[in-house]
């Protein structure tokens, strides 16, 4: 006959089995093997990570690592490949000052993509190195049409971009715009007040600042389909040059050149995630 427990050693042993399972759930569950993180780092592909782990060309924590299914923490651990030091990010931030004649998507049969102009200039930036960038996963946040140029994120972060398209969420969009006419305060009010853009309803309210006699800068809080061209159309005068100046709390960066980024800072992610 076994002895009898008491209620303090049956709370232990409670305590203890519930500690086990949720230490294994996170060795099985959260934890990621070695050959599909050094594949998130975009190091290679699944066939080539698995040679370089043969080869001995993978250490974690200082220790060489030869199996692929080999379990790691991939928000602590230290992954090196050939003497380099990698550090898993979940997601990446890219500011582009978007040139006119680059397409707003991730592919394109007949015109450059602002993620190919992505690559390129991370190639430039990083000595040609793409490792710990993944690349393929990145996607523009909105739409700028293929001659409009400025402030474009890119980014990996599904949860960001979603909020900050979402209609709901109102975030606003500035612009600079040069237009064919003559942009008086008559049309500059119409526009503050929204107009007939053919979508059965009028724009929402936006903020306009006269600049000059043909320029000046409109925020709004809406993204339809080629949104200011036709809001400024609907007053009589085309827009013949547009540049998005900031989206959010984003503000376009005055010493990035037309065709050139950069990653955003930890402040501008913060910021961005704080405000939508």
């Amino acid at each position: 006959m076994s002895p009898k427990t008491t209620p303090v050693e049956r709370s232990l042993a409670g305590f203890f089995f519930k500690t086990v399972v949720l230490f294994l759930f996170c060795v099985i569950i959260i934890f990621m093997r070695i050959d599909r993180l050094l594949c998130e780092l975009n190091i290679g592909s699944r066939s080539e990570v698995k040679v370089f782990l043969k080869k001995g060309l993978v250490s974690v924590n200082g220790v060489k690592v030869l199996k692929p299914e080999t379990k790691v923490d991939e928000m602590s651990d230290i992954i090196s490949f050939q003497g380099k030091e990698y550090r898993y990010r979940p997601f990446v931030y890219f500011m582009m000052n978007k040139p006119a004649g680059i397409v707003s998507a991730t592919t394109d049969a007949s015109c450059k993509t602002a993620v190919d102009l992505l690559r390129e200039q991370c190639i430039h930036l990083y000595g040609g190195n793409l490792s710990g960038i993944p690349v393929k996963d990145i996607f523009p946040v909105g739409r700028l049409d293929k001659d409009t140029v400025g402030l474009l994120l890119l980014t990996n972060d599904g949860e960001m971009a979603h909020n900050l398209l979402s209609p709901k969420k109102h975030v606003p969009k500035k612009y600079y715009v040069e237009t064919d006419f003559s942009i008086d305060k008559d049309k500059a009010l119409m526009l503050e007040k929204g107009v007939d853009i053919g979508e059965g309803e009028l724009t929402k309210e936006a903020v306009v600042e006269l600049l000059s006699e043909k320029t000046c800068t409109i925020t709004i809080t809406e993204g339809k389909f080629h949104q200011v061209k036709r809001m400024f159309q609907a007053v009589g005068l085309k827009v013949i040059y547009l540049k998005r100046l900031s989206m959010g709390s984003l503000v376009l960066d005055s010493a990035l050149k037309e065709g050139c980024v950069r990653e955003l800072t930890e402040t501008e992610v913060s910021n961005l995630c704080l405000k939508i």
